[in-house]
């Protein structure tokens, strides 16, 4: 959701002039702050009101954006930042990357797919052994709040398994 919401970011600020980036930047943060769902979705309404009166290719583009920015309130609150984080992907592509400087140059594209594979597999093994940055018991939480369009009487509450 991350890289989602720093994709539209980046659209969103290339329809305003530079000198008014850093405004719409700051309102469109305001959106995430707020307490819950309802508050989130009232304050993405003001804000495309608000660039509305001054950008209205902005506004336009947000408008359009709106239900792919805002699907985490689908989520309990507890699990927004984790959603919003791509942190953990960051983290393994930097493992990878260093490996792979590390390494060189590879002898055919069988050996560079051993090493990665490598590296995904501690990574595994680190989820399942140790701690994982969304644990089995938020992600069963999660599943307690039905996501529209599907059918409630086949929700589980039990926990869900690795």
């Amino acid at each position: 959701v991350e890289s989602l919401r720093l994709h539209y970011a980046r659209n969103l600020l290339s329809k305003v002039p530079k000198s008014a980036q850093p405004w719409v930047a700051t309102l469109l943060r305001t959106v995430f702050e707020q307490p819950d769902a309802d508050a989130v979705r009232h304050q993405m309404a003001s804000v495309i009101t608000t660039l509305d009166d001054k950008f209205p290719a902005a506004a336009e583009h947000l408008d359009a954006a709106r239900e792919d920015l805002l699907a985490f309130t689908a989520f309990p609150r507890v699990v927004w930042k984790s959603i919003w984080s791509n942190n953990p992907q960051e983290r393994l592509n930097k493992e990878i990357r260093r490996r792979t400087d590390v390494v060189g140059i590879f002898p055919d594209r069988p050996a560079i797919l051993r090493l990665i594979g490598a590296v995904l597999a501690e990574q595994t093994d680190e989820w399942i052994e140790a701690r994982r940055y969304i644990g089995s018991e938020i992600l069963a939480r999660c599943r307690l709040h039905p996501i529209e369009g599907e059918a409630t009487d086949e929700m589980s509450t039990t926990a869900l398994t690795a």
